[in-house]
């Protein structure tokens, strides 16, 4: 019976139905067809979705982005990218690469660090001579390692709903995000040079002395998120808020490039970026519950174990899975629907929850840049003024280098475990 719940979410996405208004409507049609629990259990697990502490991460996060790419923050980054790796054949696309990382540890929110670069770097490489659409692809491949570098909405999500812990997660996707800039960039190289793309001249040291001591200030956003939480004086939720704290100090009195005036509209902007989140949490929230009612975690791991898979084989296998279903499903809601019924499986076949934590996450953050659901995807089309087919036909050298950043991790742990067993282990 759950599978027409399935069915029916399938039915209403392709009726154009928004994806959290989909789910709501199955999991109400299902629960009210196939179950004696009262209609009222909606609300309560709508409510229930987003009644948790951890998740006033959120907004914070998704604030001190908006501060950052309205603040001035966004283009010292990129001055200072250029000058580490400008002159390196097809530069600005290692600058791209380079830029999204270290917004990486700034924001936490994918969609949020391409817009920003995009909209600097885009325009830059069109002037420079390299084709749009493979602009936009490589700041939609890089915007995936937004959420994996510490900060990361998606790391809050997942640590509330499968209680892990959040510093744990935030610390370990430090490595693997640096492995998927890195793999990136080797693709980038190769591309570039086959293609003849330009590079910058190599910096000075005046001009990569002024340009460091520029992203100097930018470059204390992570310390204080990170060295909060490591040291054990904020929780994640407030690093969050102090990391926006900081990026609004920057922004209005350091560079004074955010004004009173500008602040209802970055407000504003935050709000609705926290509720289209938001929105979707809650209403992923009764579709999870009514799974769990139906037992799918039992049905899950019963699969698995008539199947009689070794870990690595299961490992495999939920890559795969969740691969495909980025490709359809918007992350998130896929992150709130799946925690509950994959975590038995994946602590029964003894994969540390902290390194599945990661694997989920990369596989989700792959699928935002891939047709026909990707939300970064539709971001860099759109400041690219390109169609999706143009995108779809520049992505795939990139999605190559992500899928295998992903099974490098997948099947060496300790690029994941290394740094939250060194600085926060568990007692």
């Amino acid at each position: 019976m759950m599978l027409w719940m399935f069915v029916l979410m399938l039915l209403f996405f392709a009726a154009g139905v928004p994806v959290a208004w989909s789910m709501a409507l199955a999991a109400t049609l299902y629960m009210g067809l196939a179950t004696p629990i009262p209609l009222q259990a909606i609300v309560q697990r709508l409510v229930g979705g987003v009644d948790s502490f951890p998740l006033l991460a959120i907004p914070f996060f998704i604030l001190a982005g908006n501060l950052m790419n309205t603040g001035g923050v966004t283009d010292r980054l990129v001055a200072f990218a250029r000058v580490l790796v400008g002159h390196i054949t097809g530069g600005l696309a290692h600058v791209v690469v380079v830029t999204n990382m270290i917004m990486a540890g700034m924001s936490g929110s994918g969609v949020a660090d391409a817009a920003g670069s995009g909209a600097v770097l885009i325009p830059a490489m069109e002037r420079a001579g390299y084709g749009i659409p493979f602009a936009a692809a490589i700041v939609g491949a890089a915007g995936t390692i937004g959420p994996i570098i510490p900060p990361s909405i998606p790391f809050v999500v997942f640590g509330s709903m499968a209680g892990v812990s959040i510093g744990r997660l935030l610390l370990a996707g430090a490595v693997p995000g640096v492995l998927m800039g890195i793999a990136l960039m080797a693709f980038a190289a190769v591309i570039s040079r086959r293609r003849g793309y330009p590079r910058d001249r190599k910096a000075a040291w005046r001009e990569f002395g002024r340009a460091t001591l520029r992203a100097i200030p930018p470059l204390g956003m992570p310390v204080i998120i990170l060295g909060g939480i490591i040291g054990g004086i904020m929780t994640p939720t407030e690093s969050a808020a102090a990391g926006a704290t900081y990026a609004l100090i920057l922004g209005m009195f350091v560079y004074h490039e955010i004004t009173w005036r500008d602040l209802p509209t970055i407000i504003e902007e935050s709000t609705l970026g926290t509720a289209a989140v938001m929105i979707i949490m809650a209403a992923a929230s009764p579709f999870a519950f009514m799974l769990t009612l139906g037992q799918a975690p039992q049905k899950v791991m019963g699969f698995f174990q008539a199947w009689q898979l070794s870990q690595w084989q299961v490992l495999l296998v939920l890559n795969i899975i969740v691969l495909i279903l980025g490709c359809f499903m918007e992350g998130m809601a896929i992150l709130i629907m799946a925690t509950p019924v994959l975590m038995p499986l994946v602590l029964t076949a003894a994969i540390d929850p902290v390194h599945f934590g990661v694997i989920f996450v990369i596989n989700i953050m792959i699928g935002t840049v891939t047709p026909p659901v990707g939300t970064i995807m539709y971001v860099v089309c759109a400041l690219g003024k390109i169609s999706i087919s143009d995108f779809a036909r520049e992505i795939w050298p990139f999605l190559i280098a992500l899928i295998f950043a992903l099974f490098v991790v997948t099947y060496v742990p300790f690029l994941s475990l290394w740094l939250p067993n060194l600085l926060m282990p568990v007692r």
